[in-house]
Formats: structure tokens, sequence, C-alpha cells
């Protein structure tokens, strides 16, 4: 990966998180964030 690619997907991540913070408090973000603690906890049971 080059630099203007990860400048560009860090740049489309900082803007996904600013909408979801104006338009959604943070609903969206929450509910992965959620989502990945329990897909860690699936994955580690089957450790």
């Amino acid at each position: 990966m080059n630099t203007p690619i990860s400048i560009g997907l860090a740049a489309l991540i900082f803007l996904c998180l600013l909408a979801d913070a104006l338009f959604n408090g943070w609903g969206a973000s929450l509910f992965l964030a959620r989502k990945s603690v329990d897909l860690i906890d699936w994955v580690a049971f089957w450790r």
C-alpha cells in the first residue's frame, strides 16, 4: 500500500467517524465496537 492510498483510506475512515458522530450520536461506531468484542470473545472460545 503506497502513501496516497493509505492517506485516502485514513481520510475515509475519519469522515465516516465524523458523520457517525454528527448524525447518529456515535450509534454505529458503538454498535460495531460491541460486535467486535463479541467476535473476539467467540473466537477466543474456539481457541
